[in-house]
């Protein structure tokens, strides 16, 4: 897509398949004049300025300070040293390549300058932005505050803000309300974003529904601590400023040449409902952030809930037999492999195989894992160090920590300090090792708690180290594939899943409670990233037995994983693991690459959902209760060509028929009944 400039206006538009967005220069300050429809130049040009607010506040900002008639939060705050805070910008210059834009703003007085970059893509209505201050000038500056950027929606008569929240085992959790006056902040000051919530909010005018209405979001393509603040005038005036936490980090010192750059923040409008913003947000994600969109995810077996600590060589290589047999094709060795690692309560630091667990190191076992026709994948926790360990007697002074003050355990862990380079440095020539001495193909990088007594370095520093040891590792391994985990869900977002290949979405593996976690993962992240499990029944977090059937069916809404004790499963319920891995590996492109309809809420008696790839689409649907005289109706499809006819199996179905009347799911009776139906045009 292109930038287009009318000069007289100063106005800039920027256009994607179906949106555009135009931004104009007054008096030193970008203020956004559209957000939504196509339009163009000339009409961008032509839209007023929006009118200020009470007491004359200036309103509509790109990129608002302090200072002035400003009241609402700021994306910038800089300590001159002089007990000026606030910064007076006029215009310098602009620069465009076609997809992207640069506006750069100096202040009128301080040698600071302001870079505003924008960029959109020919496949998708995603506008992407981000911010660098500069700083020009012979003395360091002080940062407080540096937000990535604010959003300014259109005047509705209504708002609604939709967003998800949750806690451990219950991440995801989808809540949509009206958008009260003032200011409503979704942040989180756990150092990372965790289970409690995730960098992004939803606004609609209050009428938009799965299918149908405008709706805008607001992303922020960061793991650190974030904030993003939803403002309401109660003239209606509507806008959202993200960016990362700065309530739990110390300034920031610029120096004389050194810029500072701010995490993407990302806008989507759409006026296709909710559906058709996820169909944006999966695509923007699958054709321009995942590291390796078009690999099909293996079926990986985890053994963490099969084994627990109980790792061994013997055990892992039984194991493994069985999963091959079954048809995973990634078989992963979850914790207890290392160090002193009998429990939670020592090791981790320690990255050496257990000498009498492993004897001779893990290459007996990844040699027979390999040998099986299975990539080999190990579980490490490199941000973490228990007290009882060897690292944490040698280097105490690693972990997250304030001096003079507890250092609190979570998890009997500590965090250790990746925004000191050498803490970094260390992590990244382990990990080498690891991987240059061991043929392993797929790492499952975890990180089990959240910040606490934060001193310099900032958690900033620590996120953005993080960024650079994956980044380096990949550019080392090539053949590498990391899934992202903390605690289950608790840092799923566009800045991780630029280097990760996939995340694991909870450890809540119950397949009913599961429903409700991938629906809320759904709104805005792709299947093909979503790590999910057929587990053990009863299932050992909350103990609620289900038919394995329908364990695997509600595992298959995403990247499908088996766990559990294998040794221990009947030759029965192996037949029937083998038959539905086989059923998957048969449908998995379409669910990892197609667009998704979610055709009921995720508290229906029955839920469905739909994936459409070209001429191919996949139902899924899970009843978790039956009620007597609740008949099953009939589900009406999406996506498909009424002139079509579609076979699932030998059965044909015309395409209007599904589309008109709907698919009959012939679900069996009683309760956590399931079906998986693949249809293909003739």
């Amino acid at each position: 897509m292109t930038v287009e400039f009318d000069p007289d206006s100063r106005t800039f538009l920027l256009s994607t398949p179906r949106t555009s967005y135009a931004v104009r220069v007054v008096d030193g300050s970008v203020r956004q004049v559209h957000w939504g429809a196509p339009l163009g130049i000339g009409a961008a040009a032509s839209i007023p300025l929006r009118p200020d607010g009470g007491d004359g506040e200036v309103l509509g900002e790109e990129f608002p300070g302090e200072g002035g008639l400003r009241f609402g939060p700021p994306a910038l705050v800089v300590d001159f040293g002089d007990g000026a805070r606030s910064v007076s910008w006029r215009y310098e210059s602009h620069s465009s390549d076609g997809p992207g834009l640069t506006i750069t703003l100096v202040d009128d007085h301080y040698p600071v300058a302001l870079e505003l970059h924008y960029r959109v893509h020919g496949d998708c209505d995603v506008v992407e932005r981000w911010a660098v201050l500069l700083n020009r000038g012979d003395a360091p500056v002080t940062v407080e505050a540096l937000q990535s950027g604010a959003w300014t929606l259109p005047r509705r008569a209504g708002y609604r803000l939709s967003r998800v929240a949750g806690e451990w085992g219950a991440e995801f959790q989808l809540s949509r309300v009206p958008l009260p006056h003032g200011e409503s902040t979704v942040t989180s000051r756990r150092g990372t974003h965790r289970h409690q919530t995730n960098p992004w909010l939803m606004v609609d005018p209050g009428d938009a529904t799965e299918e149908h209405g405008e709706v805008w979001t607001v992303a922020l393509a960061y793991s650190g601590g974030f904030t993003l603040t939803a403002s309401r005038g109660y003239g209606d005036h509507v806008s959202v400023l993200a960016g990362p936490d700065h309530d739990t980090a110390p300034p920031r010192t610029l120096g004389p040449g050194e810029r500072l750059d701010t995490p993407m923040t990302l806008g989507l409008y759409t006026g296709g409902g909710f559906g058709g913003a996820s169909h944006q947000w999966h695509a923007y994600a699958r054709r321009h952030v995942l590291p390796a969109p078009t690999e099909e995810r293996p079926v990986l077996y985890n053994s963490w809930e099969g084994t627990w600590f109980d790792v061994d060589e013997a055990g892992q290589i039984e194991t493994a037999r069985i999963a091959a047999d079954l048809g995973v094709e990634l078989y992963v060795m979850d914790d207890g492999w290392f160090g002193a690692r009998l429990s939670d309560r020592a090791g981790l630091g320690d990255w050496s195989p257990n000498p009498d667990r492993f004897p001779s190191g893990l290459g007996p076992l990844v040699k027979e894992v390999h040998r099986l026709g299975m990539r080999f994948g190990l579980w490490v926790e490199p941000e973490m160090v228990n007290p009882d360990s060897d690292l944490y007697r040698a280097h105490p002074d690693w972990v997250v920590h304030q001096p003079h003050r507890r250092r609190t355990e979570v998890r009997h862990q500590l965090t250790l300090d990746f925004g000191r380079s050498d803490v970094a440095e260390w992590a990244y020539e382990w990990l080498s090792r690891l991987l240059t001495d061991n043929a392993i193909d797929f790492l499952k990088w975890d990180m089990n708690r959240p910040f606490t007594e934060p001193g310099p370095p900032s958690t900033a520093a620590h996120t953005r180290n993080v960024y650079d040891v994956v980044d380096r590792l990949r550019a080392r391994f090539p053949h590498l594939r990391i899934e992202s985990c903390a605690s289950g869900g608790g840092r799923v977002d566009f800045g991780i899943l630029r280097r990760t290949d996939q995340v694991w979405t909870s450890d809540n593996t119950d397949p009913v409670d599961r429903i409700a976690i991938q629906s809320g993962y759904s709104q805005v992240y792709p299947a093909a990233a979503m790590g999910a499990w057929a587990s053990e029944s009863p299932n050992p977090i909350n103990g609620r037995a289900t038919p394995l059937r329908f364990r695997f069916h509600v595992a298959m809404a995403g990247a499908l994983g088996v766990s559990g004790n294998l040794r221990e499963w009947s030759p029965a319920e192996r037949d029937e693991a083998r038959a539905l891995i086989a059923e998957y590996k048969r449908v998995r492109h379409v669910i990892a690459h197609g667009e998704l309809y979610r055709l009921t809420p995720p508290d229906a008696q029955t839920v469905v959902v739909q994936y459409v790839l070209g001429g191919e689409s996949v139902v899924l649907a899970w009843r978790v209760r039956g009620r007597i005289g609740r008949p099953e109706l009939p589900v009406r499809l999406r996506g498909l060509d009424p002139d079509a006819t579609y076979e699932a199996g030998e059965r044909p179905y015309p395409g209007g028929l599904l589309l008109a009347h709907g698919l009959d799911l012939d679900l069996p009776r009683g309760d956590h009944a399931s079906t998986l139906v693949h249809l293909r045009r003739r």
